[in-house]
């Protein structure tokens, strides 16, 4: 319990010692800064343009299945019953 107790302690008085620096700061001006920033919004746009091509991509599997579809149906199916000759 001794230990655990001078353990919060040791890091309460540390704490300060731990700022950030000054890219995580976030100095505006700074050009690792605005680097950070354009690779962020690269990489999000990454991501909506992936999220863009999955919805395309599932838009042309219902489109496909739809043209199928009505392709299945326009086919005539002839049951026995429907047959009109010498058997009916």
């Amino acid at each position: 319990m001794r230990s655990a107790s001078l353990v919060l302690v040791a890091l309460i008085l540390l704490a300060p010692a731990a700022l950030a620096c000054p890219v995580c700061f976030g100095a505006p001006d700074d050009p690792m800064v605005k680097g950070m920033s354009n690779g962020i919004v690269v990489l999000l746009s990454l991501v909506g343009l992936v999220q863009i091509g999955f919805v395309a991509m599932f838009w042309s599997f219902w489109r496909r299945a739809r043209e199928q579809k009505r392709f299945r149906d326009s086919f005539r199916v002839i049951h026995s019953y429907d047959r009109e000759g010498p058997f009916s």
